[in-house]
């Protein structure tokens, strides 16, 4: 993850961030047991084979929306993790800004996701593995780089990065086979 250098001991790191945050939560820790949760949803996906993407949407430490890929499911090519999480986040909080929300995906944002979340207004996106073929936040391309955009998430990668990446590379492995 980027919060830390690499080869440093993580411990060290967790004390050094909650040193400089003043005793707040560890957010490492914290990022973790979100992303868990958005690879709960992308398991849920593969079960139902659907390509394994979770996301989870967190307001005020708690988990407001859950979703994860339903795009063959629904015939629906806007079924992607992130729309129908923040569709749903959107419904409960009865506002289409989801201003103080942070948004956990298992793989990096498509352009048409990156839209939804800058429309949206979300405050942060904190996503696992890259999607080098698709990526919009820096990996394929990088929308935060258009200078007219009226909303810039922050943006942190690599959260287990290593499982997120596994569900989806066994998920195509299985059906290349």
């Amino acid at each position: 993850m980027d919060v830390y250098e690499p080869g440093q001991d993580r411990n060290v790191a967790a004390l050094s961030i909650m040193f400089m945050c003043g005793g707040f939560l560890n957010f490492m820790e914290n990022f973790e047991i979100y992303m868990l949760e958005a690879l709960n949803e992308a398991k849920q996906a593969a079960l139902e084979d659907e390509v394994p993407i979770g996301c989870v949407i967190v307001k005020d430490n708690r988990i407001i929306s859950k979703a994860h890929n339903q795009r063959d499911k629904s015939h629906n090519p806007l079924g992607h993790a992130e729309t129908l999480a923040i569709q749903k986040a959107a419904e409960l909080l009865n506002d289409w800004q989801l201003v103080d929300c942070d948004l956990y995906v298992t793989i990096e944002p498509c352009l048409m996701c990156a839209g939804a979340i800058i429309q949206s207004r979300i405050k942060r996106v904190i996503y696992g593995a890259p999607d080098f073929k698709g990526g919009a936040f820096g990996s394929s391309l990088n929308v935060l780089d258009a200078s007219n955009i009226n909303h810039r998430p922050e943006v942190t990668k690599g959260v287990l990065e290593e499982e997120c990446s596994t569900i989806i590379k066994d998920y195509f492995k299985s059906k290349r086979a």
